[in-house]
């Protein structure tokens, strides 16, 4: 079945989770709306991301598209201030939910997945593109057991996405992103208390 979405404006709460259920990210978002690459969420200066240990506050404009297939999330900045364009998170099972009705104060959950370790980043300047976080990735495919089907796909996604990144092949180009970017930034809504 596959989730009704709200409209666009609408803030809406993603949750990551780990391999093994625990909680991980939760992006305070907002929908923006759904193109043929997938459904769009976005989240304005000021709006908050936390996980067990760690909370931080967006200092510049995002977007996050949610691909039909459930195995990434792809994240664009405009002019973050260490130069990160791109952040994508290799994923399991990312995708919409029937969002539950939400305790007092909180939007509901619209999208969750499982983050799987393995990011694709682009910078602007020398550093360029690289896969990250590949020690987290071979420490957590142990611990938690990753099954090697699961293995074999995103390390062949990790290399494929690095490849379509650098080559900035669409949805990896920047006209993508911006029209989503200018969509967020024209909604003018104000930082989270």
């Amino acid at each position: 079945m596959t989730a009704e979405r709200p409209a666009p404006g609408t803030e809406i709460t993603f949750q990551w989770r780990k391999w093994d259920g625990s909680p991980h990210w939760r992006h305070e978002c907002v929908y923006l709306g759904a193109d043929e690459w997938g459904d769009w969420v976005g989240q304005p200066v000021g709006w908050g991301s936390e996980r067990p240990g760690r909370t931080f506050t967006a200092a510049a404009p995002n977007v996050t598209l949610v691909p039909p297939s459930g195995d990434y999330a792809l994240t664009v900045n405009r002019e973050h201030p260490k130069g990160m364009r791109i952040y994508i998170d290799l994923a399991w099972d990312v995708r919409a939910v029937e969002p539950a009705a939400p305790r007092a104060g909180e939007t509901p959950v619209l999208f969750t997945g499982i983050d799987m370790d393995l990011d694709v980043v682009r910078v602007e300047g020398e550093r360029g593109t690289w896969i990250d976080d590949q020690d987290e990735w071979d420490e957590h495919r142990v611990h938690y057991g990753y099954p090697v089907e699961v293995q074999q796909h995103l390390e062949a996604l990790a290399a494929d996405l690095e490849r379509r990144v650098r080559a900035q092949l669409p949805p990896f180009d920047d006209v993508t992103a911006d029209v989503w970017l200018d969509r967020l930034e024209s909604l003018a809504l104000p930082p989270h208390p």
